[in-house]
């Protein structure tokens, strides 16, 4: 197994030589048509998979919300908001480095792996040694054993880290995706059946627990590789350090996008951080997965183009231009639409949630807009400028919801946009600076979604204004939807000339055996 697997994995493919290509090693740039077929449908497995997966989520939220209280909700963030901290240093990015990388061995992967459950043991013993400093911090004895338990996701999730890298690698992103739908649907039916045999705040950690055991054991079965003994090389040393610049910039960033929570927690209490996270879920969990499932495929894509700087830039704007014309409709509905959307999917109690959603739309819309960057400059191996970037936008965002934390969660949400806003066009002139992307081509990109969205926003307010107290809540917000969206989708397709570019994506989707052509 093992000589075939590396050959699969290190060497040339049978389908790049089918196609004509010639020899794909992993240290050359693969074929235009090869590429294309692999990037377009991996796309739409991941985006459909994502998709699943959001209305999975969403399903299981509606329920739970009527099961379970704010306070559960907040002892969960509470937990998370360390789990997450710690999450930061799961693989030492070295699952990047392995898809990042252009050529690799069965060794240089074997020592990766062993490196990795290394540090899954190590996590686990330092997370259940911190519950009860997390216990007397938030003044909550409850949070001791349930972070003890949370502990061992770090164990579970260390054993696979290398098999889902290996996965990315060689575009087998339907398979990631089935894994990840597979992990979401045992964690949901775990957390609502508990929840209804009336566990509480147990039903959403024995959820998350369940995540990594399921994904492991399923991308096991998917990538059957079985690492070998470790050999430290001298190629192992750059790629650690790779990996270490990923971590640190992930650090970071962490620290910009979580501070809220950790300060709603500490000095609002559960309830108030429990409807920050239940508005913060529903205002980013569409874009994070849309982001998420277009970054399984962009990056490999995009490393495997960084010999060719041109085509690299062409397929990074396009990516991007998708990423924002599929985020305008979310943003234009948490904006516009936010207390219908919180009385239909959590109920009444969660009132305050709709003005914290609303608020948080700026801030989705500016992570559309900046954070695919991440791909295109790790990919090109332009780690230090990312890390960079992260060490502008933290203490600006940090500043902002300081400001704000006086005033509760409808304060915080509002010095977290305002900071994000303030950040757009300094973190976008860093990123393209020297990269061959210019300021027009990064306009071009993204002003058509933008504009649409501007019309299709007001198009919207109008029908809420016009028939708000003469529909109900769920009336309002299908026609106010459909009417926002159907505006949007005409002006994007035909007035501003993109139902071509869709129209042709969606028909490589379709067509299966389609023999792409090579691009210009």
């Amino acid at each position: 197994m093992r000589n075939s697997f590396d050959s699969s994995i290190v060497t040339d493919t049978a389908d790049s030589r089918q196609n004509g290509e010639g020899q794909q090693s992993l240290s050359g740039i693969a074929g235009a048509r090869e590429l294309k077929r692999k990037s377009v449908r991996g796309g739409a497995a991941t985006v459909l998979g994502q998709g699943v997966g959001i209305a999975l989520q969403l399903g299981t939220t509606f329920i739970l919300a009527r099961l379970l209280s704010p306070t559960d909700y907040g002892l969960q963030s509470m937990v998370l908001t360390l789990t997450a901290f710690f999450s930061l240093f799961k693989d030492a990015g070295l699952s990047v480095a392995t898809v990042q990388r252009e050529t690799l061995t069965h060794e240089q992967i074997s020592t990766l792996f062993w490196i990795n459950l290394g540090l899954g043991a190590f996590l686990t013993i330092a997370v259940a040694a911190s519950s009860r400093f997390l216990a007397v911090f938030y003044r909550e004895p409850r949070l001791l054993w349930v972070t003890v338990a949370s502990a061992s996701i770090f164990l579970f999730h260390s054993l696979s880290v290398q098999h889902k890298a290996l996965l990315d690698r060689s575009m087998q992103f339907g398979t990631s995706v089935k894994i990840d739908i597979l992990s979401a649907a045992v964690g949901s039916v775990i957390a609502i059946g508990m929840a209804a045999l009336g566990y509480g705040y147990w039903s959403l950690i024995c959820q998350n627990i369940s995540l990594p055991i399921v994904g492991t054991v399923a991308t096991w079965v998917a990538m059957p590789w079985l690492p070998g003994r470790p050999r430290w090389t001298a190629e192992l040393r750059s790629m650690i350090r790779f990996g270490g610049t990923v971590t640190l910039n992930s650090l970071v960033v962490y620290a910009a996008y979580n501070a809220e929570k950790i300060l709603l927690g500490r000095f609002w209490g559960t309830a108030s951080l429990g409807f920050y996270s239940r508005a913060y879920q529903l205002a980013t969990l569409p874009v994070q997965q849309l982001i998420g499932a277009v970054h399984m495929v962009a990056f490999s894509v995009l490393s495997r183009m960084q010999g060719d700087a041109q085509r690299l830039q062409r397929a990074y704007l396009k990516s991007l231009s998708i990423i924002v014309s599929l985020t305008v409709p979310v943003v234009i509905g948490t904006a516009l639409f936010s207390d219908e959307v919180v009385l239909i999917t959590l109920g009444q109690k969660w009132n305050g949630v709709a003005p914290v959603l609303r608020l948080l739309s700026p801030t989705v819309l500016v992570f559309a807009l900046v954070n695919p960057f991440s791909w295109f400059l790790r990919s090109t191996g332009r780690v230090t400028r990312s890390l960079k970037i992260a060490l502008l936008i933290a203490p600006v965002v940090i500043f902002g919801i300081l400001l704000g934390l006086r005033y509760g969660p409808s304060g915080v949400a509002v010095g977290y946009s305002t900071a994000m806003l303030l950040l757009f066009v300094p973190v976008v002139a860093c990123a393209i600076h020297g990269t061959g992307i210019t300021s027009p081509d990064y306009w071009d990109a993204i002003k058509r979604p933008l504009i649409s969205g501007v019309l299709g926003g007001v198009t919207g307010w109008l029908v809420k204004f016009a028939f708000h107290s003469a529909l109900s809540p769920l009336a309002i917000l299908i026609v106010g939807l459909t009417a926002s969206f159907a505006v949007y989708a005409g002006i994007l397709l035909f007035v501003m000339g993109q139902k071509d570019s869709f129209a042709e994506l969606l028909s490589h989707l379709f067509q299966r055996n389609r023999t792409f052509p090579a691009e210009s």
